[in-house]
């Protein structure tokens, strides 16, 4: 018997784990960040609310990143949860990236928006086990200013540090086990928004 075709989600979706009242997104940190960070719930006074700092709800997509927490600064890998609230304003706030025609009137105008916008967002190709890029998206999210210190200050709920999950994962993608590795994954489902949250966002 012939398997049903199997469904490429929308190529612009934000796909996460989540509740009714948060997000989990991903970050990775060396060893002055990463490990305080976890050990005490909250973003320690070494990191900088002042920088763009970028959020991926995306576990595999934060792996492609770091490289299963083996690139040099990205040791620690850490599963944040903030509120969907502050998410909602960070997104409700944010301006593309970069320049798209037909979304933006023109290019000065994109220029004016992400100029005052506190947070921004790419579509970058989401990842399966083996870090290939697949042809739908997985969004990033950059956060600077009220953004950031929002983030940090306000929005989240919890810090875990998820590198020992990243390393039993890449384990077992190295030895060929990727069933295996599947069903470690965190379960990220579509992330529920009304019709007008993404409009700016996706062209």
């Amino acid at each position: 018997m012939n398997e049903p075709p199997k469904h490429e989600p929308p190529k612009h979706q934000i796909r996460a784990l989540h509740t009714d009242s948060t997000i989990t997104v991903y970050q990775a940190y060396g060893p002055h960040i990463g490990p305080p960070a976890a050990r005490d719930g909250r973003f320690p006074d070494s990191w900088k609310r002042d920088r763009m700092t970028w959020i991926k709800p995306s576990f595999l997509w934060m792996m492609y990143r770091c490289g299963w927490g083996e690139k040099e600064g990205q040791e620690t890998v850490l599963a944040v949860e903030i509120s969907r609230e502050g998410f909602e304003w960070a997104l409700r706030h944010s301006c593309l990236s970069h320049y798209e025609r037909g979304l933006h009137p023109d290019r000065a105008a994109w220029q004016r928006r992400l100029k005052r916008s506190p947070a921004r967002v790419q579509w970058d190709p989401e990842r399966d086990l083996r870090l290939r890029p697949l042809p739908h998206r997985s969004l990033q999210l950059g956060l600077s200013g009220e953004a950031a210190r929002r983030y940090a200050d306000e929005w989240t709920v919890s810090i875990t540090d998820v590198t020992p999950l990243a390393k039993e994962i890449h384990g077992h993608v190295r030895a060929g086990e990727l069933d295996s590795a599947s069903r470690l994954l965190p379960q990220e489902l579509p992330y529920p928004t009304d019709d007008t949250l993404l409009d700016h966002l996706r062209a």
